[in-house]
C-alpha cells in the first residue's frame, strides 16, 4: 500500500486550541480509518513543521479526500509527499531508460 508523508501547520485556529492537539489527533485516526487510510504514526515537532503524520493509503484520492477534509476543520495546513520504500524505488529505476 502507497506510504503517504503530510507535514502540519497549525493556522491561527488550530494554535489557540492546541492544548486539544492530541484530542484532534484522535479524531483524524477516527476519520482514516473510515476512509481505509492507516495512520502509521503522528510526529509533533519543532522546526519548520509543527506535526508530521506518516500514513499508508490504497490510493491519492483516498489521502487527497482525508487531507482535504482535515483541511475543512479548520486546525492545519498541509502539504502531502507521496513517499517510496527502498524497494518501490528500485521497481521505478528499473524501469528507467
Amino acid at each position: 500500500m502507497p506510504t503517504y508523508i503530510s507535514l502540519l501547520n497549525w493556522t491561527e485556529q488550530g494554535i489557540r486550541s492546541v492544548r486539544d492537539t492530541t484530542k484532534r489527533a484522535m479524531t483524524f485516526q477516527g476519520m482514516a480509518k473510515k476512509m481505509q487510510v492507516t495512520i502509521k504514526d503522528i510526529y509533533w515537532t519543532m522546526g519548520h513543521y509543527d506535526v508530521v503524520v506518516i500514513m499508508e493509503a490504497p490510493d491519492d484520492q483516498a489521502i487527497s479526500r482525508l487531507m482535504l477534509g482535515l483541511g475543512a476543520l479548520g486546525n492545519v495546513k498541509s502539504a502531502s509527499l507521496r513517499a517510496y520504500s527502498a524497494q518501490e524505488m528500485n521497481q521505478l529505476l528499473r524501469g528507467m531508460p
